[in-house]
């Protein structure tokens, strides 16, 4: 079983978010203060945040935030299809090789 730290166990955070949470436990813990206040300023639902977050991993062309959020969209029952959907939403703002990355790097957890 993992450290827990906060509300997520170490063992499910991708190995550098791992590291900061276990070596800094009050900056982990203040982190994961600002993202629940975030969550909470607005009037988006669960799904819809996720698939944000997820679109906002996709336009920061971060391979690991993509896997965190796909994992996490998955989990909370959001569906292939929608997830996807993210990844080609992308392609007119960001191009065809990195919407086409994106969803290699989704296709990582999906084909998991």
């Amino acid at each position: 079983m993992g450290t827990q730290i906060g509300t997520i166990m170490a063992e499910t955070l991708p190995s550098g978010a791992a590291k900061l949470a276990e070596n800094h436990p009050p900056i982990w813990a203040a982190y994961q203060q600002l993202g629940a206040a975030c969550a909470e300023a607005g009037p988006l639902d669960a799904r819809t945040l996720r698939l944000v977050k997820l679109a906002v991993a996709v336009g920061q062309a971060s391979e690991g935030a993509v896997h965190s959020h796909t994992r996490r969209a998955l989990s909370e029952g959001l569906t292939k299809d929608e997830i996807l959907h993210v990844a080609l939403l992308a392609i007119p703002s960001m191009g065809l090789a990195k919407a086409v990355a994106a969803m290699t790097w989704i296709g990582d957890i999906l084909d998991a």
